[in-house]
């Protein structure tokens, strides 16, 4: 269309893959994954290792909105990096959307003006003057630098200066013009628009329609032009990832002072909680009576990484090393709490029922089938998790009276499956005894993930009583930990001065600072 200030493409992510992000970090140094030296020490030497922060100041206009340029770039590229199957696609607005009313009445109006002023007698050639002028940019963008031959026949064939000059004598050949620019996309386009361009070669449309369609294969190339260029980027990226990254942040940094606030209320949240929980520890040497154990800064971060799995996103911000990140920690989340709830009525059928059900591992999967089916889509806030919970009852009764009859067992009775149902439903109570000791021991697998330096060979080592999501778990363990592997290789820097500085600053969360051997301790890990 004749609208270059329209939405840009939408961005598609498709389907995420852990491994992609696993891929980019395991290009980087074995150590830096484990919190390497160079992770939690000031001195680095990489430029941009050692973190920095300007100083409060009133920041532009054109300095808001360059901190924003880098922001939208560090997202891009990061989604370029982390998930090979991102690409743009063109825009596809929401059909009851207010801007695609706008957008279509605007178009609307254009097309309309064009028709009426190519009948009129003498034809009026305004509208498709600035149409022919922006095809033509539009395929000279299309060109590589060594183009020149294809650059010059544009410009001979689509001379705008001629083209005027013939308007204003109405000698202005504009079937001949679109049948040239078809053949020129037809030599441009890549080999799956091929069939487009067939039908616009036999379209017989009038011309109106004709170069509405011509702009709607344009749109299509241009995403294919964009998503190649992506494919191209996509190694140099990945070689120069974490390097890229952190700089760019820095240069966020840079500019905005406050770029790091959510993340320090974070690593500190992470803090305060280890501190609460600390056991206070017999009179030592140079410590008082009393006194609670100073937890390491490895142990801040892992306990601060934990958490992300358990947070509120819409109640609490997340970190914004972590915003690049947020689509995939959501649909972690969500898949973790689904699975939860799936183990959870499971554990109760199990506990209630024990022997008659035992042994059967074709039952065990159809009930487990069913549930996850009943219950997909519990993230949704429109989402009746107490009417899910019922129907899964319903269902699961179902199948047990099956399976019971068919082994000669009787039946479940009714109070039998009353007691089931109240029993299934009272996990939306947060206080559930089963709920609390499911999510206990999810916590307990993710963070055993997290603290050991070669998980993934703790997968597949699951605690006592999630055998059922193993699985799941596995995959959402796999999934997370790289996450959490990259995050760290590229902000572990920034991290490590947060900590320093919650840790040994005048006013520390502890009572009594300790000393700083911050550096000391990561040494020796």
């Amino acid at each position: 269309m004749p609208f270059n200030d329209e939405r840009p493409a939408s961005m598609s992510s498709g389907e995420d893959q852990g491994s992609d992000v696993e891929s980019s970090s395991e290009r980087c140094d074995s150590s830096d994954l484990e919190y390497s030296r160079e992770s939690f020490t000031s001195d680095c030497s990489s430029k941009h290792c050692t973190p920095s922060s300007s100083p409060p100041k009133t920041l532009t206009l054109d300095e808001v909105m360059e901190s924003a340029r880098d922001l939208s770039n560090l997202s891009f590229a990061h989604e370029i990096i982390v998930n090979r199957n991102f690409h743009l696609e063109t825009d596809s607005l929401p059909q009851d959307s207010l801007w695609k009313v706008v957008r279509d009445n605007v178009h609307k109006a254009f097309w309309d003006i064009l028709e009426s002023e190519l009948n009129d007698d003498p034809p009026e050639y305004g509208h498709a003057i600035r149409l022919l002028e922006e095809i033509r940019e539009i395929l000279l963008s299309f060109l590589n630098p060594g183009a020149n031959r294809m650059r010059t026949q544009i410009m001979e064939v689509l001379d705008m200066d001629l083209i005027r000059q013939q308007a204003e004598n109405d000698a202005v050949d504009i079937q001949g013009l679109a049948s040239y620019i078809i053949t020129t996309m037809g030599k441009m386009c890549a080999p799956v628009r091929d069939e487009e361009i067939k039908k616009l070669r036999e379209s017989t449309d009038n011309m109106v329609t004709l170069f509405r369609e011509i702009f709607r294969v344009l749109d299509l190339m241009k995403a294919d032009m964009v998503n190649f260029t992506i494919d191209n980027l996509r190694p140099v990226l990945q070689r120069q990832s974490v390097e890229y990254e952190r700089a760019k942040f820095q240069s966020v940094l840079d500019k905005t002072h406050s770029a790091l606030d959510h993340t320090t209320l974070w690593i500190k949240s992470a803090l305060e909680a280890l501190l609460l929980a600390a056991i206070p520890t017999e009179q030592t040497e140079g410590q008082g009576k009393g006194q609670r154990a100073v937890p390491g800064p490895f142990q801040v971060l892992n306990a601060a990484f934990l958490s992300i799995l358990i947070s509120d996103y819409d109640k609490s911000p997340l970190p914004e090393t972590w915003v690049t990140d947020e689509t995939r920690l959501r649909e972690i989340q969500w898949q973790l709490r689904q699975s939860q709830a799936v183990n959870e009525v499971l554990l109760i059928v199990y506990s209630t029922f024990g022997g008659p059900i035992q042994g059967l591992p074709s039952l065990s999967d159809r009930l487990k089938r069913m549930t996850s089916v009943l219950l997909d889509g519990m993230h949704s806030p429109h989402f009746n998790l107490e009417e899910a919970l019922e129907g899964v009852s319903a269902q699961i009764c179902c199948e047990l009276n099956k399976s019971l009859t068919e082994r000669n067992y009787p039946a479940l009775t009714p109070a039998l499956q009353a007691t089931l149902r109240g029993q299934i439903c009272s996990i939306t109570q947060k206080d559930n005894p089963i709920r609390t000791l499911v999510e206990d021991r999810v916590q307990q697998y993710f963070q055993a993930l997290i603290c050991d330096p070669k998980p993934q060979a703790k997968l597949e080592q699951v605690p006592a009583g999630l055998t059922a999501i193993k699985p799941e778990l596995a995959l959402m363990g796999a999934k997370f930990i790289s996450l959490v592997n990259y995050n760290k290789t590229i902000y572990g820097p920034f991290y490590a001065d947060i900590i320093r500085k919650l840790m040994f600053s005048s006013n520390p969360p502890a009572a009594n600072p300790p000393q700083d051997t911050t550096q000391d301790s990561v040494t020796s890990n």
